[in-house]
């Protein structure tokens, strides 16, 4: 599918081994199944770990702008044999899930941004720079 970068299936690809770690999934059997909304999440939780607030604009280079495209990858590769389904996963689990700049952005913003910095009513007093040296044996012109 060109609608996607290589990067975005091999990305998938290992937060689908990530997601089976941190949701304590067993290495193999049905019980081992991640659900859309988990795999979701752990997108989410991998790509701010991985790229911070770089997130979106690697996910923009890989042609990912919603949690739909995440949902393409996956079913793509699970066309390709590559992942498994069960009978009750559907692209629709996918579908308008996060708002990609909610979830990738907003972790980076100033918690308050409309909260203008008080100003420092300390009195700072100016120092001059020290000369090079220790001050001795220096010449005056």
């Amino acid at each position: 599918d060109p609608r996607y970068d290589i990067e975005a299936y091999v990305f998938v690809r290992e937060v689908l081994d990530y997601a089976v770690k941190a949701l304590k999934k067993p290495s193999n059997g049905p019980e081992r199944h991640v659900t859309a909304a988990e795999l979701l999440d752990c997108i989410r939780d991998y790509a701010l770990q991985e790229f911070g607030p770089m997130t979106l604009t690697v996910f923009n280079e890989w042609g990912l702008k919603k949690t739909d495209d995440l949902g393409e990858v996956v079913f793509n590769l699970v066309t390709a044999g590559i992942l498994g389904q069960t009978d009750e996963d559907k692209k629709t689990d996918f579908a308008r899930r996060y708002d990609f700049k909610e979830a990738f952005e907003k972790p980076f913003l100033p918690k308050n941004p409309t909260e203008t910095p008080k100003p420092d009513t300390k009195r700072r007093t100016r120092k001059s720079p020290k000369p090079p040296g220790d001050g001795k044996n220096q010449s005056r012109d």
